[in-house]
């Protein structure tokens, strides 16, 4: 059994524990309340205070100071942290955290701060989460810290720079020292002159703001050195930049490629002009809000899994819908494309207003998962999550309907009729059934772009009407039922389309692909790939 002389320790240490807990909690108590006091420049001095206290509590409520939720409850004075409920606001004690109720605004009185203090503010927490437990914290601190070049946190970068385990957040802060070091008068010349090579190796634009600053500086070595470097970060933001516009053309042609697949496979294998192809990739865009509204009403718990629910009933609506719309209207216009194309634009119209009376003329909301949202930075290039996402889809989709076409009878009954339909039906091969799976086949990948557009674009009646142009120029540029010329077609477009428009705008930039796809068309009427067949004329 301890000894009373080791209890009696343990219970002094205890002891002066809870004393010193108490004490600090008094200390910070005392820094929060001078907030509250006073004029703007008292408020600056208990700011600066409060962040020199080093106290982790002290972030949150610089934070909520900043964004104008720092009130004094004016019934016993205690200072709170407010968050809007309504017309109620939840209120937080902010020195220990603890819940204090809620209490309309009017019982309340703000502690206000200018722009000033807002900058004063963000410089204090900057400093106060360098030396954060959460790496993120201090990789954020950092990137703050680089584009607000205080001299005044020069030597709590350079504390917690020291301090740092983390390689990549040990650069982060080598290079806030460094931006800090070139905006400081009181640097020594040699430390600027290493100072710009730190940044210049940073290589984003945040680094080329700094160089440019440098740049006016009165030193003419300096001065120099900062030109050479901003030169050579020029050409590699050129080279990051034209990856990046790759990057949005491979995202914008896998876009092209889900909305035109489908058109790939109708207007090749059966000859339709089928203008109500978009409306088909509407309908796959409110399936998905239906299912989305359905599992937000019955099991909000998987609302992130309600997208790949939507995903086959998406392809089942579309599909459903093209076969009806093949057996009812198209079976008895073949070898009219004129009066095809009259006749699914009308329908295209009728779908439209049909979703009208049905769900409104006004946009849905569909919200992406969570799995879909954010970005990631690769170098310099900005990868969003969702355009990832449906770029692996567009190639998933790609490559389940080439294993279709290869590899199940149904493919190889479509290639029959599309290479040569009087022989295929001489061959006993039921080509008006071939038609009717092959039409419901595309529009139910249309269904699945639908799905794949709802988390990109707005959902409404004319979701489909902007990309049924676009769908043409690519099946037309690759090659009227080749799907590897629709995959190359749409990835060449999207790049194509995406390197003009920082240039001509996006309208002109259109006109121009379209302008040089009718003079290609004109050298290569069949386009890039053609089919080969006896009957492919």
């Amino acid at each position: 059994m301890p000894s009373l002389r080791s209890v009696a320790v343990l219970v002094a240490v205890l002891a002066s524990l809870m004393l010193a807990g108490i004490a600090a909690a008094a200390d910070l108590a005392e820094l929060v309340a001078n907030l509250t006091i006073g004029g703007f420049g008292d408020r600056e001095t208990a700011i600066k205070a409060l962040a020199a206290s080093g106290d982790a509590r002290a972030a949150p409520i610089l934070e909520a100071l900043s964004a104008g939720r720092l009130y004094v409850r004016t019934a016993d004075k205690v200072v709170v942290i407010g968050k809007a409920d309504g017309r109620q606001l939840v209120l937080t004690e902010a020195v220990t955290g603890k819940l204090a109720g809620t209490a309309p605004e009017d019982a309340l009185e703000r502690v206000r701060v200018n722009n000033r203090l807002r900058g004063v503010i963000d410089e204090a927490v900057g400093a106060l989460t360098l030396m954060s437990p959460d790496p993120r914290m201090r990789r954020s601190a950092a990137d703050s810290l680089f584009k607000q070049r205080n001299p005044a946190a020069l030597a709590a970068v350079e504390h917690a720079m020291a301090a740092e385990k983390n390689p990549a957040i040990k650069r982060a802060f080598s290079e806030a020292r460094a931006s800090i070091v070139l905006a400081s008068d009181e640097a020594p010349k040699n430390q600027k002159l290493e100072a710009i090579t730190v940044v210049r190796d940073r290589g984003d634009r945040d680094a080329m703001g700094v160089l440019q600053a440098a740049a006016s500086s009165s030193d003419a070595d300096i001065r120099a050195a900062a030109v050479s470097a901003a030169g050579s970060l020029r050409q590699t933001l050129a080279a990051w930049e034209a990856a990046q516009n790759v990057w949005y053309g491979i995202s914008l042609g896998s876009v092209l490629l889900l909305a035109a697949i489908g058109l790939a496979i109708t207007f090749g294998t059966m000859g339709v002009i089928n203008m109500a192809h978009g409306e088909m990739v509407m309908l796959g865009a409110y399936t998905t809000f239906v299912v989305q509204q359905m599992v937000r009403a019955y099991a909000p718990g998987v609302i992130d899994g309600s997208i790949v629910i939507a995903l086959p009933l998406a392809f089942l609506v579309a599909g459903a819908v093209g076969v009806l719309i093949e057996r009812s209207i198209i079976r008895f216009l073949y070898g009219r494309p004129l009066d095809t194309l009259l006749a699914t634009w009308g329908l295209s119209l009728v779908l439209q207003q049909a979703v009208r009376s049905i769900f409104g003329p006004t946009n849905r909301e569909v919200s992406a998962p969570s799995w879909m949202s954010g970005s990631v930075l690769v170098g310099q290039i900005d990868v969003t999550y969702s355009r990832l996402w449906i770029v692996v889809f567009a190639l998933l989709v790609f490559g389940a309907l080439i294993l279709i076409l290869r590899k199940t009878p149904l493919g190889l009954y479509m290639r029959a009729v599309t290479q040569n339909r009087p022989m295929a039906s001489a061959m006993g091969i039921r080509t008006p059934r071939v038609d009717a799976l092959t039409f419901g086949l595309g529009s139910g990948i249309a269904g699945l772009a639908g799905v794949a557009l709802s988390q990109i674009d707005n959902v409404s009646p004319n979701l489909g009407q902007g990309y049924i142009i676009d769908s043409f120029m690519v099946v037309v540029f690759g090659g009227v039922g080749n799907l590897f010329g629709t995959l190359v077609g749409a990835t060449a477009l999207g790049i194509v389309n995406k390197f003009l428009e920082p240039y001509a705008g996006a309208v002109l930039g259109k006109i121009l692909v379209l302008v040089f796809i009718i003079l290609f068309i004109q050298r290569r009427p069949r386009g890039l790939f053609a089919l080969r067949g006896r009957a492919i004329e």
